[in-house]
């Protein structure tokens, strides 16, 4: 199919007639995107359409990209009839196909309105990204957004490529034979990867990616697809670096950068539980080296008697991807093999318990993460199971196929709004950090003692 494309921004849409609204911005077939004047953009949260204000906007935050969405019909607000419904044609140039346009927002939005529009006959599945709803208003481009983090860990500004290129070189003097660091050249320089970025940039947190292989085949695996019309955004690791390989970088990284955070569990690899056990030796060595960096663990935390071992070893946190807190939606979207979400539970558990920070990868979806039925079920995991963290991740999968999914599973309710959702959450539980990023154990704010009281028997 044809991915959607960046727009070349060739026309700059007018001002609404009526305030606050945003105009709806559409694309042509070669991807220049244009006002479609006395049409109000409309965002979709599931099946509640709505027209954009830009009280309930953001300016599209720097980094983000626009694209057009093939095979699709954007829908969109009248203005003169109040009537949301879909615009095929381009009502100004008979005969010219209209398209939808998405923002792919920059990290640390997390979504509160999709791209609304409906599918032509036909449509292909939308690639591996997230779509938010955009317009226009006044100066810019404007997205249905919030934002939960304003670290500049992945701000494009500050990773110029000719010093990421300088940092790579070093590292080849420094370290000459290691192939997890021939790895993260490839990922910086042919993937763009920001956290391959900043390894080389000597700044925040570094990858090592060591799983080959991983326990469940989610629908949205950015490396390795089992859906033949969806296509991984990068290619897993092809080896499992060795336990010296993996001590070399994390050691380098922590002397040079200070509050360092180093990561098992990548985009570029599977779960890093699956190779625990060259995992757990290289964190014990590091932690026989140093005191200094926050270890770190990216996982779906699908096997605790393999977790156990690396917490003993000195692993300071836990970030546990979750669509859902509940086991049927999981299970639709991770499809696990070999476990069942009543062990991932048992992880956060297990690491609450020994006094890590644990976080929530909670992967986002309005629609469905703020349905009466997910929200009421993420209060009563989070009285139950007090992690420190959640973050606000947006899902990179077709939206309206994910609620077609999720629908399958269980009916979905009326959705009450992100925006309220996050609200709602901050005044019950005070003390639950939003973020994006993993936090250094320096910015650890919750009592992690505390914690571990709460869930002990």
């Amino acid at each position: 199919m044809k991915r959607p494309q960046r727009s070349s921004g060739k026309r700059k849409p007018e001002q609404s007639k009526k305030p606050g609204l945003l105009v709806a911005v559409v694309a042509n077939e070669n991807g220049e995107i244009f006002d479609l004047e006395g049409f109000a953009a409309v965002g979709a949260d599931g099946q509640v359409l709505s027209p954009m204000t830009t009280e309930d906007t953001i300016e599209l935050p720097y980094g983000s990209e626009l694209m057009f969405l093939p095979d699709r019909v954007p829908v969109v607000m009248d203005l003169e009839t109040g009537q949301i419904g879909p615009v095929e044609r381009n009502p100004y140039a008979p005969g010219e196909r209209i398209f939808p346009v998405a923002a792919f927002n920059s990290p640390g939005v997390v979504l509160t309105r999709t791209c609304a529009y409906e599918e032509r006959p036909g449509a292909a599945i939308l690639p591996l990204f997230s779509y938010g709803a955009a317009g226009w208003q006044g100066p810019g481009f404007r997205s249905a957004g919030i934002v939960v983090d304003t670290e500049p860990r992945q701000d494009l500004r500050r990773m110029l490529r000719e010093n990421i290129v300088s940092g790579v070189e070093q590292m080849r003097r420094q370290l000459p034979d290691n192939r997890l660091v021939r790895h993260l050249e490839h990922c910086a320089l042919t993937y763009g990867c920001p956290a391959g970025k900043n390894f080389f940039l000597g700044r925040y947190e570094a990858p090592l990616p060591t799983s080959r292989t991983c326990n469940a085949r989610c629908l949205g695996c950015i490396s390795l697809q089992h859906n033949d019309r969806l296509t991984s955004s990068q290619n897993r690791i092809a080896f499992t670096p060795s336990v010296e390989e993996i001590v070399d970088v994390a050691l380098a990284h922590i002397a040079r950068v200070e509050k360092s955070v180093v990561s098992f569990g990548q985009g570029c690899e599977g779960d890093p539980l699956m190779a625990a056990g060259t995992i757990g030796p290289a964190i014990a060595r590091i932690r026989e080296k140093t005191a200094l960096g926050t270890i770190n663990l990216n996982t779906n935390a699908s096997l605790p008697h393999r977790l156990a071992p690396l917490l003993d070893a000195g692993l300071d946190s836990l970030r546990v991807s979750m669509n859902s807190v509940r086991e049927a939606c999981y299970t639709a979207y991770f499809r696990p093999k070999g476990y069942r979400f009543s062990q991932v539970v048992e992880s956060i558990d297990l690491a609450i318990a020994k006094g890590r920070h644990v976080a929530i990868n909670y992967l986002n979806c309005p629609g469905f993460t703020d349905s009466p039925e997910e929200a009421a079920a993420l209060f009563v995991f989070l009285e139950k199971h007090p992690v420190h963290q959640i973050q606000w991740r947006n899902l990179n999968f077709d939206p309206q196929r994910y609620l077609q999914a999720m629908n399958t599973v269980t009916p979905l309710g009326p959705p009450v709004g992100m925006a309220p959702l996050l609200q709602m959450i901050r005044k019950r539980f005070p003390d639950l950090q939003y973020g994006y990023f993993n936090p250094s154990k320096e910015r650890f704010q919750v009592s992690l003692a505390g914690a571990a009281k709460k869930i002990a028997p």
